[in-house]
């Protein structure tokens, strides 16, 4: 089993930026692709980043290329996901996953990803 902690969720004014932070822990070596997602309110589970095991490749959302980076250091079993000129649109609970088999492709269903963390809220105010 992997477990997955979220942390570095908060409030900020629209524009600011926020770091967020997933610690893997557990059989880590069983993971591949990891990836972001958000939840707003009353909305569908969304893709938001993914980055392959190696780092070496990344995929963002449209809705948000050019203001977040996701980035993963394997020594720290950390994925991290800065965030840039924050939207109110960008608010949300962000979810970390995991994905345990590999993907030629960084995949951008919730389906495909077999561990969650419990989600960290981000709320951008106007």
């Amino acid at each position: 089993q992997v477990q997955l902690v979220e942390s570095g969720g908060g409030l900020v004014q629209a524009g600011g930026s926020l770091r967020l932070s997933c610690a893997a822990s557990g059989r880590t070596s069983g993971t591949n692709a990891m990836a972001w997602f958000r939840q707003a309110p009353g909305k569908a589970r969304e893709f938001v980043a993914g980055i392959t095991w190696s780092g070496g490749t990344t995929d963002y959302t449209d809705s948000v290329k050019g203001r977040f980076t996701i980035s993963r250091d394997n020594a720290k079993n950390t994925v991290y996901l800065q965030m840039s000129s924050l939207k109110p649109e960008d608010t949300a609970v962000y979810y970390c996953a995991a994905a345990a088999r590999y993907y030629v492709t960084i995949p951008q269903n919730t389906g495909a990803y077999n561990y969650w963390g419990q989600g960290t809220q981000v709320t951008v105010s106007s």
